[in-house]
């Protein structure tokens, strides 16, 4: 069994974003291994390939490869099934949340979202 911290892929379009969601995983004191970044559902693929990453924290709204095409590939692929997928969503996207958990999510964060709900959602996810 890996005594090593988890690896987190963070995928946003927005930097700004990633850098909020970076500096918020470090402010939850859950220990960390690389925390890796990806702008669109495409660019998450290819930074997967050769990473363990134990959790990936995805946005639902982006370019080119979305949240919920990026979460049909990873439940679709046999290496990537279980890695567990918590979705962050602006207020008004419930429909996608729902379509989100019909497709295997594990979890969703509501934008804006506080430190402390960020723990409280991944420290059961991190910790199993």
């Amino acid at each position: 069994m890996s005594t090593q911290p988890p690896n987190l892929l963070i995928v946003d379009d927005s930097t700004a974003i990633r850098k909020i969601l970076l500096r918020v995983l470090h402010q939850t004191g859950l220990p960390l291994g690389t925390l890796l970044e990806a702008a669109d559902g495409r660019e998450a693929l290819k930074q997967m390939e050769g990473q363990d990453i134990a959790l990936v924290l995805s946005d639902i709204n982006m370019p080119n490869m979305d949240g919920l095409e990026l979460l049909r590939v990873l439940r679709g692929s046999p290496q990537w099934h279980d890695v567990p997928v918590v979705m962050i969503t602006t207020e008004g996207g419930q429909a996608q949340v729902q379509e989100a958990i019909e497709l295997g999510a594990t979890a969703y964060v509501r934008k804006p979202f506080s430190a402390d709900l960020l723990r409280d959602k991944l420290a059961t996810l991190l910790t199993k």
